[in-house]
């Protein structure tokens, strides 16, 4: 995995299951906690991620680690085509989108090369064992021209706001976990921060995947990212190397 093994934090196939079983248990209220710790913020960044692809209407977009679908939806809303994949059951079950969705790994996605038009992900790299292999998917199942937009938490620059979200996401997001779903999760999530690469590294993967337009956006003072990007042709990547 790029970025490091973080201490004390499951890797490879332990990580895998690790993840897969907590997102089945804690589905039936995903959305709930989602919507009450990030004080209703989190329908705008899937509007921002949705809006950031620059897609025609009827676009065909994958939406990878879906979960219970809310980045799904709001594609739908905004015109384009999504179709779902995640690891886990229990968030495929717990969804109340109307888009397609399938079980599937999403390093190893069952859609031809250049099958979609554009592909979204949120809050989901932290949670994946081998990024590499991720990206390089995004970019197989991309079409030449088409986009990505991928969202994931961050830390705000400014040391005061990096202070102040620290505290919160580490000691009050485990409490509101606790309280409306399961309390092991919910201290998981705020340490698997740690599994992230620093924000330039991920804009080289990126790159070095066949998206040579990447960049980072950073949303609500910092607190979550945004990286997006357009896919090369073939013959465009050839000519600049």
């Amino acid at each position: 995995m790029a970025g490091g093994t973080p201490t004390g934090l499951p890797e490879g196939p332990d990580k895998t299951r690790a993840v897969k079983a907590m997102f089945d248990t804690i589905a039936p209220r995903y959305d709930l906690v989602n919507g009450l710790m990030t004080f209703g913020r989190d329908r705008r960044w899937r509007q921002a991620t949705v809006a950031a692809l620059g897609l025609g209407l009827g676009a065909v977009v994958a939406d990878l680690a879906c979960g219970t679908g809310a980045l799904s939806a709001s594609a739908a809303r905004a015109g384009l085509v999504p179709l779902g994949f995640d690891l886990s059951a229990g968030m495929l079950a717990a969804s109340r989108a109307s888009a397609p969705r399938v079980r599937a790994d999403v390093a190893s996605l069952p859609l031809p090369d250049g099958g979609v038009d554009g592909v979204t992900c949120g809050f989901a790299l932290r949670n994946l064992v081998d990024l590499d292999a991720f990206v390089t998917e995004m970019a197989r199942i991309v079409r030449p021209g088409g986009r990505i937009a991928v969202l994931e938490v961050s830390e705000p620059s400014n040391p005061a706001l990096r202070l102040g979200h620290r505290f919160y996401f580490g000691h009050v997001v485990p409490r509101i976990g606790a309280a409306l779903s399961d309390r092991d999760a919910y201290r998981y999530l705020p340490r698997s921060v740690a599994y992230l690469p620093p924000a330039p590294t991920l804009i080289r993967l990126l790159v070095a995947a066949g998206f040579p337009d990447a960049r980072r956006r950073a949303l609500s003072g910092g607190i979550v990212q945004l990286l997006t990007g357009t896919r090369e042709s073939p013959s465009q990547g050839a000519a600049e190397r």
